[in-house]
């Protein structure tokens, strides 16, 4: 398959079901010419299944050799070749090995494209009856005690839906830790096994999941968990923007007004409140 030019090539794979996957990744296991692969046995245990051969060079592409690697796998990108990126499981660069190549292509000009296809954090997102019009990506959690605290003291005040990866030996712990940092009531999912034969998906409050949990969980596990609801602003809290925006020559009564009823608080009330400030 060698050309002119060659390309980097991300491929999405299946989470467990290998029905899943792609025509195109299909494609692209039986002719590109590099394979990095995360794990070497598990992408021939895949192409197996689907029914595929690789015709190229299959070379292991985890996180411990992944920097190691790119000299060689830039140098068969510059020679014309198509080098197929592939993980375990979902796409490629998202909290798994691809990232650090795709930077060095971009940066000297090569050619990339991506096949898409399934990723644990879209579906976990979808499973969960969560909000999905607005979330971030967290990765997996942080692992250190100080580490884990400042994460949940981020996560106090976010308010777009959160998904992030963790370990079946501490998502006990973690579900705990997170009912005590943002409040038992807070909800959230722990989805396991997506697309499995044992798929799980779990909802409540924190508090329930972290009861739950006690009893250990197995398997693959992705977590999504519930925006912070909005801070009810203070009249106190409005009062220096007011104060503010009056000082640059806008009417008092219009500004109070206008930031009270954007905040939901008493137009008389912050009135009130700035004058007195004034004294």
């Amino acid at each position: 398959m060698t050309s002119a030019s060659g390309r980097l090539v991300l491929a999405a794979t299946p989470l467990g079901d290998p029905g899943d996957a792609s025509a195109r990744l299909i494609e692209a296991l039986g002719s590109a010419d590099v394979i990095a692969a995360e794990d070497t046995r598990r992408l021939r245990g895949l192409a197996s299944a689907l029914g595929v051969s690789p015709a190229g060079r299959v070379v292991s592409f985890y996180e411990d050799v992944e920097t190691a690697r790119l000299p060689k796998l830039l140098e068969a990108l510059h020679g014309g070749e198509t080098v197929l990126v592939v993980t375990d499981a979902g796409m490629p660069s998202v909290s798994d090995p691809g990232f650090r190549l795709v930077a060095a292509c971009v940066e000297e000009d090569l050619p990339i494209t991506c096949l898409p296809g399934p990723s644990a954090v879209t579906t976990a997102l979808a499973l969960s009856g969560l909000p999905c019009d607005r979330f971030c990506f967290e990765g997996f959690a942080p692992r250190k005690p100080g580490e884990r605290s400042k994460w949940f003291a981020e996560l106090v005040s976010e308010r777009r839906t959160v998904v992030f990866f963790e370990s079946p030996h501490r998502i006990a712990s973690l579900l705990s830790d997170a009912a005590a940092a943002l409040g038992g009531s807070r909800r959230a999912a722990v989805c396991r096994e997506l697309t499995k034969t044992y798929e799980e998906v779990k909802r409540g409050t924190l508090a329930e999941l972290a009861e739950w949990a006690a009893d250990g969980v197995r398997g693959e596990i992705s977590v999504v968990l519930e925006g912070a609801a909005p801070r009810q602003a203070s009249v106190s809290d409005l009062v220096p923007e007011v104060a503010e925006r009056v000082a640059s020559g806008e009417r008092l009564k219009t500004v109070a007004a206008e930031v009270a009823g954007a905040a939901g608080v008493s137009t008389k009330e912050l009135y009130a409140a700035v004058l007195a400030a004034r004294k």
